[in-house]
């Protein structure tokens, strides 16, 4: 979605959206739920590791020609994006940064669905199956 800051009717400072311009908004890097950071520091524990990272990726592969990856990782690369949430922290290589600018994980538990989601408005499509993206 594309929008374009224009100035109000009602007070000219003040800037409104509108969907017309050709600049994305997005937030710098990913965002991870409260809920997901719980769920990761469960699983760490679990682990008895304190030493780890959630990784996110992005890969080729899938139905769609891209998918993530989620994986607890040891390593420090080069050019990596370091953010912590509550107390975990979330590591994405600089290849897979620009995919998932403001990509927010979420982890869901519900009769119907259990585990992380990934909402990224970067993605112009999806397969059928959510394990993919383009």
């Amino acid at each position: 979605m594309f929008v374009r800051r224009q100035s109000s009717p009602y007070n000219p400072g003040e800037k409104q959206m509108s969907v017309s311009d050709q600049t994305a908004v997005t937030t710098d890097g990913v965002i991870l739920s409260e809920a997901a950071a719980a769920k990761v520091k469960s699983l760490l524990e679990q682990e008895g590791r304190d030493d780890l990272a959630l990784r996110v990726a992005v890969q080729p592969g899938g139905c769609s020609g891209l998918r993530y990856q989620l994986f607890f990782d040891e390593r420090s690369l080069d050019g990596d994006v370091v953010k912590e949430f509550d107390g975990v922290k979330v590591v994405t290589d600089r290849m897979s940064a620009p995919y998932l600018n403001g990509a927010s994980i979420d982890f869901v538990d519900t009769i119907e669905k259990q585990g992380f989601t990934i909402d990224n408005p970067n993605a112009t499509g999806s397969c059928a199956c959510g394990d993919s993206f383009s």
